[in-house]
Order: structure tokens, then sequence, then C-alpha cells
């Protein structure tokens, strides 16, 4: 008993000493606003597109997508360089086929007759046709792809939206089910 006295004693003068050592503080808490709005410009996705309309490219450069100009430019690219490819194999050709009529056998195409040197002229003006087509193509999917990512850039993703897939078994005849499933934390 008397080793009890001392050390409840001790916690009591431990315990008043401490509530008299603390200062009332006033804390005030900030809420921090976490949806904060950003501000959107309703002019970004033509003006991306415009750029990209002036020069392809410059478009992807304006939504800071700079990884996808080479693409852009490859696509064109190669689709004009088999225009240009196609087009000079066909006028070779054309050009054969015209000498050959005129009587002359003189030309890179003399194991050739007259009708493969037709079906060579339509083969190549129908290549050429079509990388013709996959130019103004490219080029038009180069303006949609920077009005529609300019666009794009102005949404709000963040961790509190999310979307996974997800499967789970059917409770009554036990076959998976594949599903999406939508999270939104508030």
């Amino acid at each position: 008993m008397n080793k009890i006295v001392p050390i409840s004693l001790l916690f009591f003068l431990i315990g008043t000493v401490s509530v008299f050592a603390q200062v009332k503080t006033e804390t005030v808490l900030a809420v921090k606003d976490t949806s904060k709005l950003q501000e959107i410009d309703p002019l970004t996705p033509a003006k991306a597109a415009f750029y990209s309309a002036i020069l392809p490219g410059l478009g992807q450069a304006y939504n800071k997508k700079y990884w996808k100009i080479p693409l852009v430019y490859g696509a064109i690219g190669t689709s004009l360089y088999f225009y240009i490819d196609n087009n000079k194999k066909y006028h070779d050709y054309r050009d054969a086929y015209k000498r050959r009529l005129e009587g002359y056998n003189d030309d890179n195409y003399q194991f050739l007759d007259e009708s493969r040197l037709v079906a060579g002229q339509k083969f190549y003006q129908r290549n050429r046709d079509l990388s013709a087509l996959f130019v103004v193509a490219f080029y038009a999917l180069n303006i949609i792809d920077a009005n529609v990512d300019a666009a794009l850039i102005q949404f709000n993703v963040n961790e509190r939206l999310s979307m996974r897939p997800e499967v789970y078994p059917n409770d009554i005849t036990f076959r998976p089910n594949v599903g999406l499933t939508f999270n939104y934390h508030f």
C-alpha cells in the first residue's frame, strides 16, 4: 500500500500539470473543393480543326499530342507515295500503248501485247485513284482527330470515376457472366 500512494500521487501531479500546460488554440478547417470546374473554351475544337486543315499535324501539336504527328505524316506520306508511283506506272503503260498504236516497238514493255498494256493501264489507274482517295481520307481523319481530341480534353476525368470489366458467375447456371462496372465516388 505504501508503494501505491506515491505512484498514484505522481500520476495525479502529472495529469494536473499537463492540464494546466495546454493552451487553447483555435483551428479553422478549410474545405478543399475537389470538384472545382475548369474554365472551358468552346472554340478549342474549332481552332484545332482549323490548324489541322491548314497544315496536317498542327492541330495535334495544338492539343499537345505530339506523338500523333508522325502517324499523320506517315499515313498521308505513304498514300501520297503510292499515288505518285502508280501515276508514274500508269503513264508508262499508257505511253507504251500509244507508241505501240503508232507502230513503234522499242519501249521497255516489248514482251507485252496490247491487251496486257491496256490491263496494266487500268490496274495502275485504279490503284492511283484509290491512293488519292486514301490521301483525302487521311487528311480528313487528321482534321477530325484534332477536333475530337480537343473536345475530349475538356472533360474532367479523375480517379473518382472508374470503369472496369467484371466476370461473375450466374447463380442459376453457374456460367460466367461478363459485364462492366461503372463507379463514381463522391
